[in-house]
């Protein structure tokens, strides 16, 4: 299980250096904020799936109607592939700088390839390649070291919150929530559990219902730590862009490239090549997460045969949107739109659609039939009512200011 790690994809690196580059370090603490809250949101899409034996999509079915949840998995799909074919572009560039190649005709084989290994490899086989590359988020951690920042200054900014003042602040801190408490990552997180129940023989809904205080204690640990991980290196991105970028006023930044490219004269060639690293590292861990979660929640909504350890014969639709998901976001690649503004748009409209699906999924975790007499806390209800209000309020400030 790679749990919270997938939240930094080249959408959170965009989002991340974009508020970086043109705030400085007056949002460092986001990264503070979001941990706890992504932690709570994360281990309640996670309870879900362990309870109920199904994936978020069908268990939001049983409690609103399906034409609701078919503007949500279309919702879903279409932010997901804005982002898929935003996060190749990312990668393109990136391979481009590290290959001397084209960027421009990288994007299809980056495509194809991971399309292949979603259809391809096993349920197990791709959880252990997810979590290996997982590791290469820490290039972002020794990144921010390598620039040498003024760690007083920098503790200041961490423990001093400075609220947005402007509609480009509110914005951005939109963005922030948006790729840290991300959709996609409800729907994936909860149909990861069902994957490990299925993998050790658990086929039928009523053979996958009910968990041990065991297993939840486990996965509270797993949440913990992968949403710790994952918060530490939304911390050194938005250090590193600050203390960089910021710095030399270089504060609008068109592609992974640029960005990469501008750290170079600024914190050495060595931290612009793990950065390249990274983005190529993270988009090859985001896709696939990103085409699989619009898969699973299209497949629950319509009642569809699912899962990465279905044969591709035995579960077509299933496969077939995964697959869309990512030829649909190549195409847009290839339509030569700004990298790092579709990522960072990606990102706000992730942010506007998660308290709604939110809610959605409070009303769930409530409930104790549907979760065989184990609901959320009250405490976990109140932690992710409390996320819901706040991503509301910074989308009311985004628009208002």
């Amino acid at each position: 299980m790679v749990t919270g790690a997938a939240d930094d994809d080249p959408a959170g690196i965009a989002t991340y250096s974009i508020a970086g580059a043109q705030h400085g370090t007056t949002l460092l603490w986001t990264a503070l904020l979001t941990w706890p809250l992504m932690g709570a949101v994360q281990m309640m899409c996670a309870r879900v799936g362990m309870v109920t034996g199904l994936g978020l999509a069908g268990a939001l079915r049983k409690k609103f109607p399906k034409p609701l949840l078919v503007i949500v998995s279309f919702a879903l799909f279409v932010a997901n592939t804005i982002n898929i074919g935003a996060d190749l572009s990312g990668m393109a560039d990136a391979t481009g700088m590290l290959s001397g190649l084209g960027a421009h005709w990288l994007v299809p084989p980056l495509g194809f390839v991971i399309a292949l290994a979603a259809v391809r490899f096993r349920y197990e086989q791709i959880a252990g390649i997810l979590k290996w590359l997982a590791l290469v988020l820490f290039a972002y951690v020794i990144t921010g070291f390598i620039t040498k920042p003024d760690w007083a200054l920098v503790a200041r900014s961490t423990f001093s919150p400075t609220w947005p003042s402007d509609h480009e602040a509110w914005g951005t801190l939109v963005a922030i929530l948006g790729t840290t408490i991300s959709p996609y990552l409800f729907f994936w997180q909860s149909s990861q559990e069902v994957e490990e129940d299925k993998a050790k023989g658990k086929m039928t809904v009523a053979q996958r219902r009910g968990a041990s205080i065991k297993q939840i204690d486990d996965r509270k640990l797993d949440v913990g730590v992968g949403t710790l991980v994952s918060n530490i290196v939304m911390y050194f991105i938005i250090l590193t862009a600050a203390l960089t970028l910021h710095k030399a006023g270089q504060t609008h930044i068109e592609t992974s490239r640029q960005a990469a490219e501008a750290l170079r004269p600024l914190a050495g060639n060595f931290a612009a090549i793990l950065f390249t690293i990274g983005i190529v590292g993270v988009g090859f861990l985001a896709i696939p997460t990103l085409a699989g979660s619009a898969a699973y929640a299209f497949a629950e909504t319509f009642g569809w045969r699912q899962g990465l350890d279905e044969k591709f014969t035995r579960a077509r639709s299933f496969y077939f949107v995964l697959v869309a998901a990512v030829a649909i976001g190549v195409i847009l690649d290839l339509l030569k739109v700004s990298s790092m503004k579709a990522l960072y748009w990606s990102a706000v409209v992730n942010g506007l659609l998660a308290p709604f699906l939110l809610i959605g999924i409070l009303l769930v975790a409530r409930d104790p039939e549907l979760m065989q007499k184990q609901p959320s806390s009250k405490s976990s209800l109140m932690t992710v009512g409390a996320t819901t209000l706040l991503m509301f309020g910074a989308a009311v400030g985004m628009f208002l200011f």
